[in-house]
């Protein structure tokens, strides 16, 4: 079992406190920490966001988010085994050559600590103020998928689809292990579909007012589908009951995700706080420790 922080540029937007989670996050044993991603927040949209019950985006126009791919490279830089991962970078976006080229190059120099979860947005307003059409981002997302491992890949690569197209170029440095982990996020069957077809790992990021088990197992049934093996495709889910003040048994809690298939229990970090040093501690000394390798 692995275990991650979420939240980790939103709560901690400067370097001196970005420098401090990292440093805490690795001595407790997490595996990793979650950078989040929005480009720009609109100010007036009637989209509604997804992970909260008020329909609405938490805080307003001033709340500080750093670029997630920046903020990953400040905390990289103060750790030695800790990793990284976007949560969710808004895929579609990004250009894809681009970003390609950002995340190699971020995997690279941090010795191979890099993954990117990626989701097809909610926000149709923050599409149009990019001028990125909001209509087809699910295959946009796919394509651009293809098209950054054909990148990672080889040299001399090519691509031709729908939305990008290349010939015969290289971008280097190459990922550390050829290729970076790509995490699908969503909460929808079409985000489990996809995580099954193409995904290194699948996070349904929606907190406990949605039953995501049966996402799990489809994803399950789209990799067998697929000829791909389930079993390599890493299922991380949250675990409020393993939380400081839940009150439960917090490894039983995780045990249970445990049983049920979960691969890596991920935790919002402002839920460790005030006392983040003694929170993060006693969680790596009571339940991490418990549950085998983990950083």
């Amino acid at each position: 079992m692995k275990f991650t922080l979420h939240f980790g540029n939103n709560t901690f937007p400067d370097l001196a406190g970005a420098a401090r989670l990292a440093r805490l996050a690795e001595a407790a044993g997490f595996d990793s920490v979650i950078a989040v991603d929005h480009v720009v927040y609109p100010d007036a949209y009637s989209s509604t966001y997804p992970y909260a019950a008020s329909g609405r985006l938490p805080g307003d126009r001033t709340v500080s988010l750093p670029d997630p791919l920046i903020w990953m490279a400040a905390a990289m830089a103060v750790t030695t085994k800790l990793r990284f991962m976007t949560g969710v970078i808004i895929l579609p976006l990004r250009h894809p050559m681009v970003l390609a080229k950002q995340v190699a190059t971020l995997d690279h120099m941090s010795g191979g600590r890099i993954e990117l979860g990626i989701g097809v947005g909610w926000l149709k307003e923050e599409f149009e103020a990019l001028g990125v059409p909001f209509e087809k981002r699910g295959q946009r997302s796919d394509e651009y998928i293809a098209a950054m491992r054909a990148l990672w890949a080889r040299d001399g690569a090519s691509f031709s689809g729908e939305f990008v197209n290349f010939h015969e170029v290289s971008s280097n440095p190459k990922p550390v292990r050829g290729s970076v982990p790509i995490v699908i996020g969503g909460h929808s069957e079409a985000a489990a579909k996809r995580a099954g077809r193409l995904g290194d790992g699948f996070f349904p990021s929606i907190g406990s007012q949605v039953d995501t088990f049966p996402l799990f197992d489809l994803v399950r049934r789209t990799a067998e589908g697929a000829g791909r093996d389930p079993k390599a495709i890493e299922m991380m889910a949250g675990c409020p009951d393993a939380l400081p003040k839940s009150g439960k048994d917090p490894k039983a809690a995780v045990e249970e995700r445990r049983r049920r298939g979960i691969d890596r229990i991920i935790q919002p970090v402002h839920a460790f706080l005030p006392d983040l040093e003694s929170n993060l501690g006693r969680f790596g000394e009571t339940v991490i420790q418990q549950f085998g390798d983990v950083a």
